[in-house]
């Protein structure tokens, strides 16, 4: 199922877990599916552990950046992604951040988007399933033990803060259905519906410019220094305020409906947005989808991406290139930019 070069590594026997669980995510039934599947099944497996329910935002981001994680084996997220992206973003700030992002992770679904979770599933080549059936999928690769490696985007903004992101970076239409239907939490994954409905209604045009390096036209670009403390600063990037390199494209049309980079499959459970991505194959997947669009065409490519098969409706208004990095430079700090499904201040950033 692996393409050829994948190397895997094996947990030990017997293996230690840290489980970081979200009692809050999705509809709050985090804690007691655990409970219910996950720790029978590890128990069977040799695989002991420690549970840490977080109680308030950002503790497990203090938890992995100030603990001493060699007691563990991996380190196990129950949650959404939301909890994922704390848990990279706090071994990154670890002075020995480049020892301890060797930590094997694992993401158990626990919230209503659960798209790496959806996106490992699909790259494992099982079936297309969802709630407790997907949360099994994943709990048995987590017993079998095998672990790979994940591309990490590094994200920074105009005003001067840097993310590493694991899933995907958002802004218009997308954005703005993530984040309107939080306040619809207790539906589960039925809340993008009801977001995605809500949002079309209303339907919204951004004004920007996208610029991006393609996959084809990378020059060459320096290695990380091995000892750095910190995460080195972006070969592949100018810095803001700056032109982008001449070796780049720029999109000439400056009206959006949506812009979204995804490094997974999966955008959420049913929405195969980048079929062909893999865990690490080294690409940005760049979709953006010019002004003009209908909202019938717009409700057909969503209902087309739950197979993974807008791309062959050849939409002239939906666009989609393989990237190494981009720039989107907002005309106006209008609508909600979304890293890994986490809002962000409408600014310009780059990745």
């Amino acid at each position: 199922l692996s393409p050829p070069g994948d190397s895997y590594g094996v947990l030990p026997r017997p293996c230690h877990a840290l489980v970081l669980l979200n009692p809050q995510s999705g509809s709050g039934r985090a804690l007691d599916d655990f409970q219910a599947v996950v720790q029978p099944m590890l128990a069977e497996a040799g695989i002991a552990t420690t549970v840490f329910v977080t109680e308030r935002a950002h503790h497990a981001h203090e938890k992995v950046r100030d603990e001493d994680l060699s007691q563990w084996d991996t380190l196990v997220v129950v949650s959404g992604d939301g909890l994922l992206f704390e848990v990279v973003n706090g071994l990154m700030e670890r002075p020995d951040w480049r020892e301890a992002m060797k930590k094997p992770l694992c993401i158990l679904p626990g919230g209503s988007g659960n798209a790496l979770a959806a996106s490992i599933n699909y790259y494992a080549g099982y079936d297309h399933v969802a709630k407790k059936k997907l949360l099994t999928n994943c709990t048995f690769i987590l017993c079998k033990g095998l672990y790979t490696q994940m591309d990490l985007v590094s994200l920074s903004t105009a005003s001067g803060k840097r993310f590493f992101s694991f899933l995907g970076f958002g802004w218009g239409f997308i954005s703005d259905v993530d984040i309107d239907s939080e306040k619809y939490r207790w539906l589960g994954s039925a809340r993008f519906t009801l977001g995605t409905l809500q949002c079309l209604a209303k339907l919204r045009v951004y004004q920007g410019r996208l610029s991006y390096l393609p996959v084809a036209a990378e020059q060459g670009s320096s290695p990380a220094p091995r000892d750095a403390p910190a995460p080195p600063p972006d070969s592949l990037l100018a810095p803001l305020g700056q032109p982008v390199p001449p070796h780049w494209t720029v999109v000439p049309e400056e009206e959006f409906v949506l812009v979204y980079a995804i490094y997974q499959s999966h955008l959420g459970t049913n929405l195969l947005m980048a079929p062909a991505a893999r865990l690490h194959d080294g690409c940005i997947h760049l979709f953006y989808m010019k002004a003009g669009i209908s909202r019938v065409t717009l409700l057909k490519l969503f209902l087309a991406m739950s197979r993974g098969t807008h791309l062959d409706l050849n939409c002239p208004h939906l666009s989609y290139v393989p990237v190494r990095a981009f720039r989107l430079e907002p005309r106006v700090a209008a609508g909600v930019m979304t890293v890994d499904g986490e809002a962000l201040a409408c600014e310009p950033v780059q990745g």
